[in-house]
């Protein structure tokens, strides 16, 4: 049994050629998967910020329209910590919009706010809430929620 030495001609220079380039890809598909879950994960964040932000408006817009406006800005802030509150009143309309600044750091250009409406009930204390100017740019992702009516469907004719 004879050793070969690595300055052997019998060494296989084919294998020799591409010994490295196993290393290099693959550092460069963990680059990309890193990426990816980056990306991914980032994405998952803004979903649950658009639910929050959903969720909030549409707790907003009914206690505003019962009159309690103190009350909406707090579970507002409590429900998404950090969005704003828009409240537009027209007549008995009352809509409601939830913005989120801060949840664009994560995929820039990507604005999360939430719209709901409501119709003021008639018993309500404050006949006109004060209107808060949104302080969001224009969005990208919307949601809304409108009030609904019970509508005869075709069993339920009279």
């Amino acid at each position: 049994m004879s050793a070969t030495s690595r300055a052997s001609p019998r060494r296989d220079r084919a294998r020799d050629a591409d010994g490295g380039m196993v290393t290099i890809e693959a550092a460069v598909a963990l680059c990309a998967f890193v990426t990816v879950l980056a990306i991914v994960l980032a994405g998952v964040s803004m979903v649950l910020d658009q639910i929050r932000c959903t969720d909030a408006a549409r707790e907003a817009a009914r206690l505003v329209a019962r009159g309690e406006q103190g009350r909406a800005a707090e579970a507002v802030s409590q429900i998404a910590a950090g969005a704003t509150l828009s409240v537009t009143s027209t007549g008995d309309a009352i809509t409601v919009t939830v913005a989120d600044p801060a949840a664009g750091g994560l995929l820039p250009g990507v604005h999360v706010h939430a719209e709901a409406y409501a119709v003021r009930e008639p018993d309500a204390d404050d006949p006109s809430p004060p209107t808060t100017p949104a302080t969001t740019a224009p969005t990208t992702a919307d949601s809304h929620i409108a009030g609904r009516s019970r509508r005869p469907t075709g069993g339920d004719r009279r």
